[in-house]
């Protein structure tokens, strides 16, 4: 006589999501610890080092000695994909620990809910990568001396914190993608979100491998401060909606930011590589100083938007609109 078996419940897919997510929260010491164990023994600890540092260094030699610098390479890519682990760690540390404890204080709505984190988290990120982006401009003399920013090219070798920051960049917008579906974001949502996150993607991937990580390090500079004043206004407005001060900010600050990053890419894109004397395509060596090259970068540069200013602010209001002035057409939170 056969013995009826009974059948294993299923947990439905938003259970799953949240267990999930509770599991990368709590169990985020023991991850750090298998990240970091493999270091102890010798025998694990080169496999190791391929995902935890930078690759393809190599030693230049300078006025004060020898210098150890980066190139890119292959292997570029083990690297990225170990720090979109940690930050995927990160990024449930500071959405349970921070984010979901304020918006359970302010009640919000689940489309404000939604909103409130995709700002939350973005102002952890440019306010981070705003800091570090500008110490690693001043200690390289970026800004002391903007000729630095096309003289020389191609800029095939990095020094340490430069190809480190661009890996982590790389690896917060890769992380971002898998996130869309972690944090149950609308689908009205994700092609607005998708197109930025890519746009963000294609210009610092496209810095990276053209050689022209100077130039990206200042734009990124220029961008993230306006994103950062835009996400942080945002936030300030799901606290009090009758706070629309730093709107205002936002607005002059995203103008002062635009104009600056288009004169600057103009100026070393359509001046400043013209001018270098080797003007050959190799990728080789590195060299994608050609007119269509050029062309392509500042085209992109220019015609891609800022991703606050395809955001919907708050209702009646947009960019470029004057104080206090409404649109006909309906904003949805």
């Amino acid at each position: 006589m056969g013995v009826c078996e009974k059948p294993v419940p299923r947990l439905p897919a938003q259970r799953k999501r949240f267990l999930l997510v509770v599991s990368i929260v709590g169990n985020w010491n023991s991850e750090s610890d298998c990240a970091c164990l493999p270091l102890v023994s010798q025998v694990t600890a080169k496999t190791a080092f391929l995902f935890i540092l930078p690759q393809y260094n190599v030693s230049v030699p300078t006025a004060d000695g020898e210098m150890v610098h980066y190139h890119y390479g292959p292997k570029d890519l083990v690297t990225v994909l170990f720090y979109i682990f940690i930050t995927i760690i990160l990024h449930a540390v500071v959405q349970e620990y921070i984010l979901d404890k304020i918006s359970k204080r302010l009640h919000l709505s689940k489309v404000k809910h939604s909103k409130f984190n995709e700002s939350g988290q973005l102002v952890v990120f440019h306010l981070s990568s705003v800091i570090w982006c500008f110490y690693v401009v001043v200690t390289e003399g970026y800004l002391t001396n903007p000729r630095s920013l096309w003289e020389d090219y191609p800029h095939v070798h990095l020094p340490f914190q430069v190809k480190f920051f661009y890996l982590c960049q790389l690896a917060y917008w890769l992380h971002a993608l898998p996130e869309l579906y972690f944090q149950k974001v609308r689908k009205e949502e994700i092609p607005r979100q998708l197109q930025y996150i890519c746009l963000y993607l294609v210009h610092i991937a496209g810095a990276y491998l053209l050689n022209l990580s100077r130039l990206g390090l200042v734009l990124l500079l220029l961008q993230y401060s306006a994103e950062f004043l835009f996400h942080t206004a945002r936030l300030c407005y799901f606290a009090d909606e009758n706070n629309e001060k730093l709107f205002n900010a936002w607005a002059a600050a995203f103008g002062v930011t635009r104009l600056f990053i288009l004169t600057l890419a103009v100026l070393a894109i359509g001046f400043g590589l013209a001018r270098v004397e080797n003007q050959a395509f190799d990728p080789e060596k590195g060299n994608f100083n050609t007119l269509l090259c050029s062309c392509g970068t500042g085209a992109s540069t220019g015609a891609s938007r800022a991703p606050s200013a395809e955001c919907p602010l708050r209702p009646g209001w947009q960019p470029g609109s004057s104080r206090g002035s409404r649109v006909t057409t309906k904003t949805e939170w």
